[in-house]
């Protein structure tokens, strides 16, 4: 017995998340290379959006998100009604956990699969089974062999949160193929928008007629909407109307719609933020391997650079930091030897291989 209240069993042995870092002692303005954002902010129509909304965020939002529903159904060609909104992406997957998983029911993903996954399962007393990812990727019959038959979600990022690693077409496919009619394979394609592979494809085509498939998209990144935290998923009618159930009648606020509505119509920005990318990506990939530094290849707007071992990865982050550069450290997903940066603007990648470059030669 005790006198205070104890959370259920589990919570307390969850990792809780941790972003990337924004701030460093004394460094007034710091270049944030480590949540993976656009570096080039939100566009022009979405500001304008935000700054008119606020003359209406003392009304409560419209709880089905309809403006931002309909604009978003017409843009990818989605039926409205099978569209989940939530507060990022990320609740989406809670949202998903929360519906179809109960106590000793399983969620499967790969070793290095983004931590949100893991988390709400976990929340729910759930299993989480790893898939391992011996090329920092996601293999079809390595997932495959983790379903058993308490199985109820498989998440696959494509492209992949940290490691960059994407699936094609035809691996998504047969991941589908070979699932139980039981289990839901969500795809989360929050990098969907800088993805050049000619053997990647959205899944939403593949989503129009199968019922136990869930594509999510976030506006956090081409979109450069992180703060206002808007996502959604695309799902078969009956999961759709599941989750509404539970879902928090006001989870996207007004100012979200706003933008993120703007934001879809913007495509001079989001063609600025994929070629801000497709230039530097490989410009800064270069670069690192000439210093001696192995850099994995990545299908999203950042990439992850291999050390000689985790403390040589410390003493990296350590040295970038002195230059007033934030990167992210993924020890948390198990890559102790590894950073994830950031494709920045043109002076923020320039400082980035100049910092590299100095530290290469100590």
């Amino acid at each position: 017995m005790t006198d205070a209240p104890a959370p259920k069993p589990g919570i307390l042995d969850i990792a809780p998340y941790v972003g990337g870092k924004s701030s460093i002692a004394g460094v007034a303005e710091p270049m944030k290379l480590s949540s993976n954002e656009n570096m080039l902010g939100a566009g022009e129509k979405a500001r304008a959006a935000y700054e008119a909304a606020i003359k209406n965020i003392h009304i409560y939002p419209d709880g089905r998100a309809t403006k931002l529903r309909d604009a978003a159904a017409e843009i990818h060609g989605l039926e409205p009604e099978r569209l989940i909104f939530g507060n990022g992406s990320d609740e989406v997957f809670a949202l998903l956990n929360q519906t179809y998983l109960t106590a000793g029911d399983n969620i499967v993903c790969g070793q290095y699969g983004f931590l949100a996954y893991r988390i709400s399962a976990l929340g729910c007393e759930a299993e989480v089974k790893l898939a391992p990812e011996p090329n920092y990727k996601a293999e079809v019959d390595a997932l495959l062999a983790q379903v058993d038959d308490r199985t109820r979600i498989v998440y696959v990022s494509n492209p992949s949160n940290p490691t960059g690693s994407y699936n094609t077409a035809e691996e998504i496919r047969r991941l589908h193929a070979a699932l139980p009619a039981s289990v839901i394979l969500v795809v989360d394609e929050a990098y969907a928008e800088y993805v050049t592979e000619a053997d990647w494809e959205t899944a939403f085509p593949l989503a129009k007629d199968a019922q136990n498939i869930v594509v999510t998209r976030t506006f956090s990144k081409i979109h450069g909407l992180g703060g206002l935290r808007v996502g959604f998923g695309y799902a078969p009618v009956k999961v759709a109307e599941a989750i509404d159930r539970i879902r928090l009648p006001f989870n996207v606020s007004v100012p979200g719609v706003e933008a993120a509505t703007a934001a879809l119509a913007d495509e001079a920005h989001q063609t600025a933020s994929r070629e801000l990318v497709s230039n530097w990506k490989p410009r800064l990939t270069q670069a690192l391997r000439g210093f001696g530094l192995e850099v994995l290849p990545s299908a999203g707007n950042f990439v992850l650079v291999m050390f000689d071992g985790p403390e040589r990865a410390a003493a990296a982050n350590e040295y970038l930091n002195t230059k007033g550069i934030i990167v992210r450290p993924v020890g948390g997903y198990g890559l102790p030897q590894a950073l994830r940066i950031t494709i920045g603007t043109e002076d923020q990648n320039r400082a980035v291989i100049d910092a590299l470059s100095e530290f290469a030669a100590t």
